[in-house]
Order: C-alpha cells, then sequence, then structure tokens
C-alpha cells in the first residue's frame, strides 16, 4: 500500500515539476544576457521562486513520502542552477568575442614607451659629492636628525646669546632636544667615538626656522667635512677647498676666500666660486659679482676639540660645510630652491 501511494506521489510531483520545468526554458529562450540569468536565478531559484514554495510544501506530507519529495525537488533545484550556470557561461563567452573583436591591435603601431624611475636631482648630487670626498680620503658618518643643544650649539662654542639659539632660526622639540640647524652636529660624536687621525664627510638633512623662498627653504641639505691630525695648517683647507671643487665642477675654476665668523672654527671664511655661468664676468645667476658663495669653512676651534676629548696643543684640524642644494643649483642653472621639494614630474623628468 505504502508502494502504490509513493507510485502516485511520484507520478504527480513529476508533472508539476515537468510544467515548472517548461515553464523555466520558455524564460531561459528569452535571455539575451547575463543579467536575464541572474533574473532568471532570482525568480525560479529565490526565496519566493516556485522551487522554495515545494520545499515549503514538505510540511504537509507524511514522513514515508518525504524523502522522496525531498530528493525530486533537489534534483530540480540542482538541474536548474546547471542549466543558469551553463548558459551565463555561453553568454560571457559571447561578450568576451566582441570585445576582442572591437580591440583588434594593430601591430604595425609604434609601442608604448616604458619610463624608467631616476634619482631624485639632490640623492644624486649628494652621491656625487660623497664619491668625490671617498676618493680624498674622506670616509662618511651618519648623524641624528634630532639631537641636544650641547651637540648643536653648545659644544660647538655658541655662546647662549648667540642669535641662532633663537626660536625664530631653530625648531625645537623641548628644552633640551631640537631639530638639527648644521651637520656639524656631528662633529663632536665622531670626536668622542674616534681618535686623530680623523677625516670624515657628514651628510644630512638639516632645519631652520626661516621663511620659505626661491633662495631659501625650512629644510635642506648639507655636507660637513672635517679632517683633525697632527700638524693640520690652514694651507691643507685652502688646497683641499681648490681640489674638491675644481673636481666637482670638471673645470678649472677660481676661488675666493673671505674672512667670516663662525663659532666653532678660528679662523673662519667664507669659500667664493668662479661663477660657473659666465666665468667671472658678472650674469644675473652671481648677481653681476662674477663670484658665487658656496661653503663656510675655517680651523676647528681649539675650545671644539677640547669638548670633543682632543687636545688643541696636540692635535689642529679644519672643518668645512656646504649645501647641497646650493651645488644643484649651480650646476644646473636653478633659480628657485622651492622646486626640489615639489616632486613636480615636469622639473624632475629634465635630470
Amino acid at each position: 500500500m505504502i508502494g502504490l501511494c509513493l507510485f502516485f506521489l511520484k507520478c504527480t510531483m513529476q508533472d508539476r515539476f515537468d510544467r515548472l520545468r517548461q515553464d523555466f526554458e520558455l524564460d531561459l529562450k528569452k535571455a539575451v544576457s547575463t543579467r536575464d540569468i541572474e533574473q532568471l536565478q532570482v525568480k525560479f531559484l529565490g526565496r519566493k521562486g516556485p522551487v522554495q514554495a515545494l520545499m515549503q510544501d514538505l510540511r504537509t506530507i507524511s514522513a514515508e513520502e518525504r524523502p522522496l519529495f525531498g530528493k525530486l525537488v533537489n534534483e530540480l533545484k540542482t538541474e536548474l542552477e546547471h542549466v543558469c550556470q551553463q548558459a551565463s557561461n555561453a553568454f560571457i563567452q559571447q561578450e568576451l568575442a566582441k570585445q576582442i573583436e572591437n580591440e583588434r591591435i594593430d601591430v604595425t603601431l609604434p609601442g608604448r614607451k616604458r619610463w624608467l624611475g631616476k634619482m631624485h636631482p639632490i640623492s644624486r648630487m649628494l652621491q656625487e659629492v660623497l664619491d668625490l670626498l671617498r676618493s680624498m680620503g674622506f670616509s662618511v658618518q651618519l648623524g641624528s636628525d634630532i639631537d641636544s643643544d650641547y651637540y648643536n650649539f653648545e659644544g660647538l662654542n655658541f655662546p647662549p646669546d648667540h642669535p641662532a639659539r633663537d626660536m625664530q632660526d631653530t625648531f625645537y622639540v623641548d628644552k633640551e632636544f631640537l631639530l638639527r640647524t648644521h651637520t656639524s652636529n656631528t662633529q663632536l660624536r665622531v670626536m668622542e667615538a674616534h681618535r686623530p687621525p680623523i677625516r670624515v664627510a657628514m651628510p644630512g638633512t638639516v632645519y631652520r626656522n626661516e621663511t620659505v623662498t626661491a633662495r631659501s627653504h625650512v629644510f635642506f641639505h648639507q655636507v660637513e667635512g672635517m679632517y683633525i691630525d697632527k700638524g693640520v695648517s690652514f694651507a691643507d683647507l685652502l688646497s683641499t677647498m681648490e681640489e674638491f671643487w675644481r673636481k666637482l665642477f670638471h673645470m678649472p675654476l677660481q676661488t675666493r676666500f673671505r674672512p667670516s665668523y663662525f663659532p666653532f672654527v678660528e679662523p673662519g671664511m667664507e669659500v667664493d666660486l668662479e661663477c660657473i655661468s659666465c666665468r667671472g664676468k658678472g650674469c644675473r645667476l652671481c648677481k653681476f659679482s662674477g663670484w658665487l658663495e658656496v661653503a663656510g669653512a675655517g680651523m676647528i676651534h681649539p675650545e671644539v676639540l677640547r669638548n670633543g676629548g682632543i687636545d688643541p696643543e696636540e692635535y689642529s684640524g679644519y672643518a668645512w660645510g656646504m649645501g647641497v642644494e646650493r651645488i644643484a643649483m649651480l650646476r644646473w642653472g636653478i633659480k628657485d630652491i622651492r622646486l626640489f621639494a615639489e616632486n613636480d614630474l615636469r622639473f624632475l623628468s629634465q635630470f
């Protein structure tokens, strides 16, 4: 008796499923895109669709009939999902074929140029300066961007009332620490860690609380050079300067040394270079003077040597500092220092 009931149930449900398949096939024939297939799936297999309605009928069927009914519903659901997937894949292939047809590549056209990244002009100039100093016997020593007042000012013989200590020139982190205003802050640390002879170049970024203009910025880059040994004289400094600038600009240039004051050197001087644009005749770049200021230098003050733990009666030395941006501006004829920090590709791509 149970077997007969199941037979009649299967026949009845088969007719119901066949009608649902026919309705599904009619809608499938109307589909022309993957979007239509998605809507078809929602209509027949969604929460409010006929397949889901069949699952609700399980609650009204006897326990003996329920396994067969559930099996038939699952088979129908799997069948419709498979048909939808095949139809969707077919439409995707058609769309890809059309896209490929519309995007034919003309192999006779020239290829697209690939632009390679290049070194920033400041990094390029800094590397060139350090390579030159290494060839002259200098090693490279890096220093901290944030340092104490002692290493940046007091240990370098800056008196307490020196203008450079004022807040208008220096960025202070707190009462004790600041953003270094020059790479000279590394001098004492090198003296404390090494014994003469010392011949080092100290590159880095420096910070000053200044108005940003075409010739000044709140941050820029410097390279400090220092040589300490027995018998180091002012003549050694002058010859080093002449040799360095001649090699850096790859041409014989006249140098001029003017007396100047820096707390950490005695005597101190400004280094001027013959204008590389007009070769001393006078132009807008050198303000018609024929000379360009490129560095500050001098013999290391005995008090600075003493603060670094070196006996000034036994040893002497010289030091100089130069701005990397200034050298780059001279090399390439750039008139605005702000261009180096703006990351404008129209400017950077020229190098």
